[in-house]
């Protein structure tokens, strides 16, 4: 698997663990295609900080799920499954709008809760590390891949997009055997995952001119 991901300022420790555990458990999704979308900025990512789960979108956010929206105006998107924390929510509201689609919710798309360290610096963190009263890396991947799971079970073409975190994409990337760059972790930024020669690829669709430097 890849080696930790590089972002800019610092190095996020553990990540080559998380990236084994997701891989030993690769996903079979039954579609051949999909969108994923991280939410747009907020003053948490700005702030490095572990953030709350009704952390809301900052103007600069709100303007990155625009462009996001506009990038996929012409997708055909037929199903939204989003994230119930604020953040991805209100950036998945904003992308249906042009498809009249309101986002389905799917709680196994939200962030990896870090407990007590809510509020705290995220810079230096270590993801093999335990949060007191969060969820263990082993929970955090176990959740999330079922929650990818039941995010495409109906999916069908390129029709569904996934709209969550940073640390969601940790996960689906190498339960896809792909490797991802700090661009792609970027705020609001739109990735095309598709079936290609047995495995998965995914594009970059278009620049929102977000952060990569935060992932939560």
């Amino acid at each position: 698997m890849t080696a930790p991901l590089t972002t800019p300022g610092y190095l996020h420790r553990g990540l080559d663990e998380l990236f084994r555990m997701a891989g030993a458990s690769p996903l079979a999704p039954r579609c051949d295609g999909f969108y994923f979308i991280r939410h747009g900025e907020t003053d948490g990512n700005a702030q490095k900080i572990f953030q709350r789960a009704d952390q809301p979108l900052n103007a600069r956010g709100i303007a990155q799920a625009e462009a996001a929206s506009k990038a996929l105006a012409d997708a055909r998107l037929e199903r939204i499954v989003a994230s119930t924390m604020d953040r991805a929510w209100v950036t998945a509201e904003v992308i249906g709008r042009p498809h009249g689609l309101a986002p389905l919710p799917e709680d196994g798309l939200r962030e990896r809760w870090f407990g007590d360290l809510v509020g705290t610096p995220s810079h230096d963190h270590d993801w093999r590390d335990d949060p007191p009263n969060g969820e263990t890396l082993a929970q955090f991947v176990t959740r999330t891949q079922a929650g990818i799971t039941r995010g495409l079970q109906e999916a069908h073409a390129v029709r569904t997009a996934l709209v969550g975190h940073g640390g969601i994409l940790y996960v689906l990337a190498p339960s896809l055997g792909i490797a991802i760059d700090t661009p792609m972790l970027a705020n609001a930024t739109p990735l095309l995952f598709e079936r290609a020669g047995g495995g998965w690829r995914v594009t970059r669709i278009a620049d929102t001119g977000g952060r990569g430097d935060n992932v939560s």
